[in-house]
């Protein structure tokens, strides 16, 4: 990992982790959810608030009156406001995306679940992701949730990452690991 980027992930694990203890403290994860949902679709919709998160010629004032006016339009709730309008007088808007991602995580891991990302060569089918997640969660002891994507480079077969293990059953890796071993055997 690069320094900047993890220094960037630093910054939003700390912020997330102050957020995620207030919001428990005063019994408000579902409000946060909510919150932090609303803000990833607006990040993903709006090219201007990407834009106001991550330009570094708009003032931290500017930046402060524009994020908290816009969170008061979206009705966030005070902690994700305040918390805003707190990174944006230190500067560290640009962080928003890395925490939205890091505080998922912690409401996923409150919750007892965790999220296993799937890639496969044509899409699966509501019974195979059921199945899929079936024998995952019973796999790691917790609720699964699958984050299907496709990719056709795969040929046929799966690619699951549930946290830090990857399991890859995938033809294009099974071909590549016989090409590799013909190499080396002639």
């Amino acid at each position: 990992m690069s320094e900047p980027a993890s220094i960037s992930a630093g910054i939003a694990e700390r912020y997330a982790t102050a957020i995620f203890e207030i919001a428990k403290d005063n019994k408000d994860l579902a409000g946060l959810e909510a919150g932090i949902n609303d803000l990833a679709a607006a990040l993903d919709e709006s090219a201007d608030l990407r834009q106001l998160i991550a330009s570094p010629l708009i003032s931290r004032s500017g930046q402060e009156a524009a994020i908290t006016a816009i969170a008061d339009k979206m009705g966030l709730n005070a902690l994700l406001r305040n918390s805003l309008g707190l990174m944006a007088q230190k500067r560290r808007l640009f962080v928003v995306p890395q925490l939205i991602k890091v505080l998922r995580g912690m409401l996923a891991d409150e919750r007892g679940e965790v999220t296993a990302d799937v890639a496969s060569a044509k899409a699966l089918t509501k019974t195979q992701m059921d199945k899929l997640a079936k024998t995952l969660s019973e796999r790691v002891g917790k609720t699964v949730t699958i984050n299907a994507t496709v990719d056709e480079s795969l040929i046929g077969g799966l690619v699951v990452k549930v946290g830090s293990k990857m399991i890859d059953s995938s033809i294009r890796s099974k071909l590549n690991s016989l090409k590799n071993a013909m190499k080396e055997v002639g």
